[in-house]
């Protein structure tokens, strides 16, 4: 019974190292392996947001007593050539080594990394790529990743291609493919359609991963569509985005879930924020319907000059906080509550991968230290 009782304590880092001072069979019972194997799972559809990577470099932004240790899950690239983030999710974070054609699958609790070659046809320079990985729900000994690329004829991307990676097999499945919309694929425009892996992170909504597709015309960077790989079907689709919005920039989107599940998006307007959700209608048609619209300038403070130049530079999936930064600031928002805090000063360059997972410091579960230890550096 006490075991049961203590796999129900809320995820936070603290939770358990607190309850394992109580006493010593309390110790016990949270340092069992056994418990360990079971608690993650247990909470996988509520993982704390413990802070963000922006690079390599970990900050948190939990408060005492769950703040994790600043660089706590930092690491150091080793060898040459561009690393590029794709983004966690179940506690692992997937990096896209483009020069070695490799994409490592770190664990940030303990520091290991797989790495997988990337398959034919995904090599990041004339085909620009991106990638999730992720866990089913309860296994926490393997893995799986999707790549997603565009393919070329006669110079122009005229269809989005996949594969899927699994741990367990260890061997690239198939390749799945779907066309581009005719506006994308078209031989009349200059800019065709490619995945810009340094914006679009994917995004996990119900059973399918989202990307953004978006021109890369340096002039433009408007958003053409919405990739779509439904983990259950393992099939692709490209979505249209609702017409009202669809002519802007990419930095002003977020594919998110939206009130009341299924698929939304976060439409940032200078100082204002539109939330849109896709419905289906009796006869089976799918829409965009537009939900409420959410006034930032005075929640946020911002300035007159930081109005205009408010963008998205991040999205935490489980907790459903986007983040927003300007020039000078950097906020998190939560889009239920609308409750939002400011984490630090800005790099405008930079993009923020959120880290979502439960870690428990000091109780050996993802590789924790000492208790002691956490609540003296928290």
């Amino acid at each position: 019974m006490l075991s049961e009782i203590l796999l129900r304590l809320p995820p936070d880092p603290s939770s358990l190292p607190r309850a394992s001072l109580v006493a010593n069979r309390w110790l016990g019972l949270v340092s069992d392996p056994g418990f360990s194997r079971r608690f993650r799972p247990h909470h996988h559809r509520n993982p704390p947001l413990l802070g963000f990577f922006e690079s390599s470099h970990f900050e948190p932004t939990m408060d005492s007593p769950n703040r994790v240790p600043e660089g706590r899950f930092s690491y150091e690239h080793t060898g040459n050539g561009c690393f590029i983030p794709f983004g966690c999710r179940h506690g692992l974070q997937l990096i896209f080594h483009q020069s070695g054609k490799q994409l490592h699958v770190r664990d940030p609790f303990n520091g290991d990394k797989r790495r997988l070659p990337v398959p034919p046809g995904f090599d990041g320079w004339e085909t620009p790529i991106s990638g999730a990985v992720f866990r089913a729900a309860g296994d926490i000994q393997h893995f799986q990743v999707v790549l997603v690329g565009t393919e070329r004829n006669n110079q122009h991307h005229t269809r989005v291609i996949a594969r899927v990676y699994s741990s367990e097999t260890g061997i690239w499945g198939n390749l799945m493919s779907t066309p581009l919309p005719p506006k994308a694929s078209s031989s009349m425009d200059q800019h065709p359609t490619k995945i810009r892996m340094w914006f679009t992170i994917s995004v996990l909504v119900g059973h399918s991963l989202y990307w953004l597709l978006t021109n890369i015309s340096a002039a433009t960077n408007m958003l053409d569509g919405i990739l779509e790989f439904d983990l259950e079907r393992q099939t692709l689709a490209v979505i249209p985005v609702p017409v009202d919005i669809a002519n802007n920039c990419l930095s002003q989107f977020q594919v998110m879930q939206a009130e009341g599940g299924g698929l939304g998006i976060f439409f940032l307007s200078k100082f204002s924020a539109q939330l849109w959700k896709m419905e289906t209608d009796s006869d089976g048609v799918a829409s965009w319907v537009l939900g409420r619209t959410v006034e930032l300038d005075k929640p946020l403070s911002l300035n007159p000059e930081e109005e205009e130049s408010l963008i998205i530079g991040g999205f935490a999936e489980y907790n459903n906080v986007v983040f927003l930064r300007t020039p000078t600031n950097f906020f998190m928002v939560q889009l239920e509550s609308l409750q939002f805090k400011k984490v630090s000063k800005s790099n405008s360059l930079t993009r923020y991968d959120p880290f979502e997972s439960v870690y428990v410091a000091g109780t050996g579960i993802d590789g924790g230290h000492d208790g002691a230890e956490f609540f003296r550096n928290t």
